[in-house]
């Protein structure tokens, strides 16, 4: 699979910057309006709205929607400062498998008094042709050049291929890959715009998802992505190509991003707004996009198998 990014797609891109290289509590720029894609816009479409609990009085997330190219239902999107919020994975019975582990559904209580965001993993282990490295060991060997999500001591957060981009380091604290990068170079790679759609997973068909029932291309797709400036991107939508997937999240501003999970039951992305000094819970919950089959209260339940990345407000912030 090519991580090479498509000609007609790429330009210059200013450095990433690296996680933690930002003073504590020093809030990003808010991201600006995104032009949609079609002449026609759907009201609000674009336009930030901020989502989730305030951060030392500043908003940490942002939110918005946009049809993404070609047309279609309209995808969710979201915009995370990684200057106010950590980052830290989740890790379950069947995605990974192996446990126990510290970090695993439910939430607790003592999380709760400090959670903004949580959005859903990737494929199960033996699907995402990658590896998995979490608490200290690893369970599932990476491999070199797998679109790789890294979660940093102290909760910065990278995205990029394994060996290249990103690597081990003493302040690695978990590594999450699926499949390699669907975004390169602030560009869609080959492989994100290629035919052979399959590659990015084996999906439900339009109204079943019964193993004798056809996939289809345009199925609920999940994608992460890193922003020049380090924030992060999140993009989910019901009726998404692998190329859709990736456009969402360049005119997000992501320089490089990763498919998450596919198929109806299991992309999720909530944010939490309690009142102030309460914790977050199912009830102050509100999904990115109405119409997901999980929700607020997923990372909440006991029973939930699949790795999750919680976004809580740094210690430091303010």
């Amino acid at each position: 699979m090519s991580l090479l990014a498509s000609p007609r797609l790429a330009w210059a891109v200013p450095a990433v910057v690296l996680p933690g290289a930002h003073a504590s509590g020093a809030s990003l720029p808010a991201p600006v309006t995104i032009r949609p894609f079609g002449a026609h816009a759907v009201p609000g479409e674009g336009r930030w709205r901020s989502a989730g609990r305030d951060v030392a009085g500043r908003p940490a997330i942002y939110t918005t929607e946009l049809v993404p190219p070609g047309g279609g239902p309209p995808a969710g999107l979201a915009w995370m400062d990684t200057r106010l919020l950590a980052a830290r994975l989740y890790s379950g019975s069947e995605s990974p498998g192996g446990g126990p582990y510290r970090y695993t559904a439910p939430v607790s209580p003592a999380a709760a008094r400090t959670l903004v965001a949580a959005f859903n993993g990737g494929f199960l282990m033996r699907n995402a042709e990658g590896g998995y490295y979490t608490e200290g060991r690893v369970v599932v060997p990476l491999r070199r050049g797998a679109a790789s999500l890294v979660v940093y001591s102290g909760g910065g957060v990278a995205i990029g291929a394994w060996g290249s981009d990103v690597t081990m380091t003493p302040r690695v604290a978990s590594v999450r890959q699926n499949l390699a990068l669907l975004v390169a170079r602030r560009a869609p790679t080959l492989a994100a715009a290629s035919p052979d759609w399959l590659r990015w997973g084996a999906t439900c068909g339009a109204t079943s998802c019964a193993r004798d029932v056809p996939g289809i291309d345009h199925q609920w797709r999940s994608g992460l992505g890193v922003t020049a400036d380090g924030a992060l991107v999140y993009a989910s939508g019901p009726g998404l190509a692998p190329i859709q997937l990736a456009d969402l999240l360049v005119r997000a501003g992501a320089v490089r991003a990763m498919e998450l999970d596919i198929n109806p039951a299991w992309p999720d992305f909530a944010t939490y707004d309690p009142a102030p000094g309460a914790l977050a819970s199912p009830a102050n919950g509100t999904k990115l996009v109405p119409s997901t089959v999980q929700g607020p209260w997923t990372f909440f339940e006991p029973w939930w198998p699949r790795d999750f990345v919680t976004l809580s407000a740094r210690a430091t912030a303010g």
